[in-house]
């Protein structure tokens, strides 16, 4: 398999190009050059002029489709998510699964362990969003299974590191003690869902700690002069990550924009998208709860955010219409910032010569015309 993408403005890590062609070759990109010097035999797809961007990486989604990770803990799940995300440009993604019991988690990663036996730069391994949380900030996770970890489940999770990628813990769970042995066995270790004071949350930092989880939803705020909380801990600190959710619901525009100046390349945009992302439905369950969707917004009875059902396609329009972040730069937190986060840079999140072709291309008017994932082109 073989081909070019040609008449389209590629971004293309930090350059946008203008007249030039990507080359796919079986799973890789093999060359970016001036159409000009194409061989004439080469396949071409013409893209009409529009944008081609590395494919975006969503390092927190629950689920879509109609489905969650939560519910269905399956291989045939994550294949629908995949699906579903292609229609809005995301070609890779950490399947998240929130709060549950031990077995609950077992039989995540089990899901997780089939499913990259069977399909590679998908879905990127599991998030374990929980349930070393704070009952305090624990959102729509249910009370009953927040609790700090037990030894067996310690060495289990170390044991299972390959398919684990991302766990989220709250600075103040004792479970953050162990931060370090997670990091070392291979998981990145975020902190969410979380109470903590300033201190508490620097010092988990410091520990390990490389990513926040969805920044300022179900976190202790900056409520003062004198309190930053975790939000100014995240903030305030250079070597540590960010998700965040640009839906404009689950967080100000304005906070957005802060947090931007504040994070530069450290902030990536997630959607903590659910089954009624991509998916006409009016409620799902999400771990025995019901959460109602109305007008994009996903709540439980409470009226607890539970959730997202924003696209990443949508929230790069929001970040540039909304948020007024360039177009360029908007990309690079769907792509390149996530794949570096998570340590998948030298193959996922731009477009450059060896690396794995998964690509997105959307119209000006963000509409997503079609992608490629290991080079596997198809249009939406």
């Amino acid at each position: 398999m073989k081909y070019a993408l040609t008449n389209a403005v590629i971004y293309s890590n930090y350059d946008v190009l203008y007249g030039y062609a990507v080359v796919v070759e079986n799973d890789k990109i093999s060359a970016v050059i001036p159409e000009e010097n194409l061989a004439e035999d080469i396949q071409r797809i013409d893209l009409q002029g529009h944008n081609l961007t590395a494919g975006f990486i969503d390092l927190q989604l629950n689920g879509c489709g109609g489905v969650m990770v939560n519910e269905q803990p399956t291989v045939e799940t994550l294949e629908i998510m995949q699906a579903t995300n292609l229609r809005s440009g995301t070609t890779s993604y950490l399947p998240t699964f929130i709060t549950d019991s031990d077995e609950g988690m077992k039989s995540a990663v089990k899901m997780m362990r089939d499913y990259l036996a069977k399909h590679q730069n998908q879905a990127l391994g599991l998030h374990l969003e929980g349930p070393y949380l704070s009952l305090e900030k624990k959102g729509v996770h249910r009370a009953e299974y927040i609790r700090e970890i037990t030894p067996e489940m310690k060495a289990f999770l170390c044991e299972n590191a390959d398919v684990i990628t991302k766990l989220t813990i709250a600075a103040e769970n004792p479970t953050m003690q162990y931060a370090a042995d997670f990091v070392n066995a291979g998981m990145i270790v975020s902190v969410g869902h979380s109470n903590a004071s300033y201190d508490v949350a620097k010092q988990a930092i410091a520990n390990g700690v490389s990513f926040a989880t969805h920044l300022h939803n179900a976190m202790s705020p900056v409520s003062s002069g004198r309190e930053m909380g975790l939000v100014g801990a995240v903030l305030d600190s250079d070597n540590i990550y960010a998700g965040i959710i640009v839906d404009g619901l689950h967080v100000e525009f304005g906070n957005i924009k802060i947090a931007k100046r504040c994070k530069g390349e450290k902030l990536c945009i997630v959607t903590d998208a659910t089954a009624a992302a991509g998916a006409s439905i009016e409620q799902f369950t999400f771990v025995d709860k019901t959460v109602y969707v109305r007008d994009g917004k996903c709540f439980d009875a409470n009226g607890t955010l539970g959730g997202s059902a924003i696209t990443m396609i949508e929230s790069v329009k929001n970040a540039v219409k909304f948020v007024g972040i360039p177009l360029d730069e908007t990309l690079r937190m769907c792509n390149l910032y996530p794949a570096r986060a998570i340590g998948v840079d030298d193959k996922l999140g731009s477009i450059g010569v060896g690396k794995i072709a998964n690509l997105t291309v959307f119209s000006h008017d963000f509409n997503v015309i079609g992608t490629a994932v290991n080079g596997n082109w198809q249009l939406n």
